[in-house]
């Protein structure tokens, strides 16, 4: 199912979510099961369905990872189920800092200084990542695809790490 044009949407990376939301709700009205209260067992299941598909894809569009991933899957790159790795030895080395960095705060004797400066290093990184996403999705051509897939893995690996740091933030004030 292509989400974009279930929401009447140009694919992009970069969407105006509140045009998103507003499509959301309207199409929720559309196809909410409650209207479907007094028709057939067919409508009902139906519309149970088209429920599920636009809530599947206000899920995907909304958030900018899944949404990329949307994209390429549209282009035929499936990336959901994949175990490749990046190759990228730069990043694998930035990587390996961070997470160290990561073991690091609980022995820091400033861990908010700390997790605050990781904190603006993740975001600061996946944001150039971002932006030269965007730019790449808009391509049709396979080498450009290709280096998009590389991005997104990227990004999925700074998620990773967002979420372990949250995770040890939370343990400092427990």
């Amino acid at each position: 199912m292509n989400y974009f044009e279930l929401f009447s949407l140009t694919p992009s990376y970069d969407i105006d979510t509140a045009l998103l939301a507003e499509r959301y709700h309207e199409l929720q009205r559309a196809v909410h099961p409650d209207k479907f209260a007094n028709s057939s067992e067919q409508d009902k299941r139906i519309a149970v369905q088209r429920t599920a598909q636009v809530n599947d894809g206000f899920s995907t569009l909304k958030d900018p990872l899944s949404r990329a991933e949307h994209i390429l899957a549209l282009a035929g790159i499936d990336l959901r189920h994949e175990s490749t790795t990046v190759k990228d030895t730069q990043f694998l080395m930035q990587q390996m800092e961070w997470r160290e960095s990561l073991e690091d705060i609980a022995h820091s004797e400033d861990p908010d200084a700390m997790i605050a400066e990781l904190y603006a290093s993740f975001n600061e990184y996946s944001n150039c990542i971002s932006q030269d996403l965007a730019g790449l999705l808009l391509s049709h051509s396979e080498s450009d695809l290709a280096s998009a897939a590389d991005l997104i893995r990227k990004l999925k690996f700074m998620a990773k790490l967002q979420i372990e740091l949250e995770r040890i933030e939370d343990a400092q004030f427990d």
